[in-house]
């Protein structure tokens, strides 16, 4: 058997485990009310599904107004590109539904964060704590760019050390 044949069965076997987590995740996300987050958890440990099953995940999350399934499922799309789903629409759901921490994180993770929305939604629910965090956040990264570009636009720096430190071994003699 050569190579070539054999990375062949694993893309196959790959490809029915696949299409066998995706039904079992669909059939879930039809049938069962409030369960989007149990079929994200399940699509994360898949490793992957199918386009209908992120469409069945989002039909879930929609359905029941789900607004931790739509964070959670919005995070998760920021790492893939092409998914099927209307992020917009989980991202405007969690801005106007979801509790401050949920704002604060997509502030914080989004790449490009709603700012004006989360920070009037955040300023309206006069919660001092978030009004607190938000402001701190925005202070060091005004546009809002989300955490991952506030990290890559810092430079890697390198510690020296310092030869004021008194080493131990100079002491004993």
């Amino acid at each position: 058997m050569t190579n070539q044949s054999i990375d062949q069965q694993a893309i196959e076997r790959r490809r029915e485990k696949l299409t066998t987590d995706s039904a079992r995740i669909i059939d879930i996300a039809d049938n069962e009310s409030h369960s989007a987050l149990r079929c994200i958890h399940q699509l994360s440990v898949a490793g992957g599904a199918t386009e209908a099953t992120y469409l069945a995940i989002e039909r879930r999350i929609v359905a029941d107004q789900d607004i931790a399934g739509a964070y959670h499922l919005a995070l998760l799309a920021q790492g893939t590109s092409d998914l099927p789903i209307d992020v917009r629409q989980l991202i405007e759901m969690v801005v106007e539904k979801g509790d401050n921490q949920q704002r604060l994180a997509l502030l914080k993770n989004l790449p490009h964060p709603p700012v004006d929305s989360i920070k009037s939604q955040i300023l309206i629910s006069d919660d001092g704590e978030a009004i607190g965090q938000m402001n701190a956040y925005l202070q060091i990264n005004p546009e809002g760019y989300g955490s991952q570009h506030v990290l890559s636009a810092q430079p890697d720096t390198v510690a020296t050390m310092s030869t004021g430190f008194n080493n131990a071994d100079d002491d004993s003699k």
